[in-house]
Order: structure tokens, then C-alpha cells, then sequence
């Protein structure tokens, strides 16, 4: 037993030797940590470190209050993280990718294969679509009114 007080004490002494510097390293740790492990939740915590670490440079206070202010700070910035993540923006420069056939629906094309039964073929830039349509012959100008997995949807167009 008296082993593992004088372990803790030293624990107490390091952490406590360090002054400023545990909330600095302990918000590098933590950032560190969302760095290999990403989901934006280790970010908060970090931040709220250091931010106890900048008040740490003004304020002499004890650990005790400073280990109280670190655990409001991390529930106010996961709090804040949450109203700031639920009004996401637009989707970007790149709304349809990893959706491909949705990027194409509106546009218009010629068959340069007919549709038979149904069903045909259609080149678009460099792929090949799979569609579905009325039977047209080739030439005929269509537009593409829907995706279905990687299907296109497609009726002939209005002239």
C-alpha cells in the first residue's frame, strides 16, 4: 500500500512539475489521437485542453479549478460541435460523386445503338449505360429521366 501512494505522489509531482505544459501536451494528445482515428469527437476535447492552457498562462489557480474548467470547456465545445455539425453546408464541388448516373439525369443524348424490348446501350463520355426506355431506333435523340443503381432511365426526347 505505501508503494502505491508514493507511485501516486510521484504521478501527482510530475503532472504538477509541469505546470502549464500538462493541459499543452494533453491537448496535443488528444488532436494526435483525432488525427488517427478521426470522427471529430477527440478534436473538442483537445481544443478545450488547450484552451485551459492559454487561461493556465494568465491565471494561477489550482489544479483542481483547472481540471473543473477543462471539464466545462469540453462540454460546451462538444455541445457547440453538435449545433455546428447539424447545419452542415451544401454538399461541394463534387456534389454526385460516388453517383455518377445521377449527374447525368436532364441531359440529352443520341442512341448510337437502337433500344430493342426495352433495353439498350448508350455511350456517354467514356462509359457505357445500360437503359431503359421505349423501343427507338438508332439516331434517335433521348433524355435521361432517371437512374436506377446503374441503369438510366431514358424516353425520347421532345424536339
Amino acid at each position: 500500500m505505501g508503494l502505491q501512494l508514493t507511485q501516486g505522489s510521484a504521478v501527482i509531482e510530475l503532472i504538477a512539475s509541469l505546470g502549464v505544459w500538462n493541459w499543452w501536451i494533453l491537448g496535443i494528445v488528444l488532436l494526435c489521437i483525432e488525427l488517427v482515428a478521426p470522427g471529430t469527437f477527440m478534436l473538442w476535447f483537445g481544443a478545450a485542453a488547450i484552451f485551459v492552457g492559454l487561461l493556465s498562462l494568465a491565471i494561477d489557480w489550482s489544479w483542481q479549478a483547472q481540471l473543473i474548467t477543462f471539464g466545462v470547456a469540453s462540454v460546451i465545445s462538444v455541445g457547440l460541435s453538435r449545433v455546428l455539425l447539424r447545419h452542415k453546408p451544401s454538399e461541394g464541388e463534387a456534389p454526385f460523386l460516388n453517383r455518377r448516373a445521377d449527374a447525368i439525369v436532364g441531359r440529352r443524348f443520341e442512341l448510337t445503338e437502337p433500344i430493342v424490348n426495352g433495353r439498350g446501350r448508350l455511350s456517354i463520355d467514356d462509359s457505357v449505360w445500360r437503359i431503359e426506355g421505349p423501343d427507338l431506333p438508332a439516331g434517335a435523340e433521348v433524355a435521361v429521366t432517371a437512374a436506377k443503381g446503374s441503369r438510366l432511365i431514358v424516353e425520347q426526347a421532345a424536339p
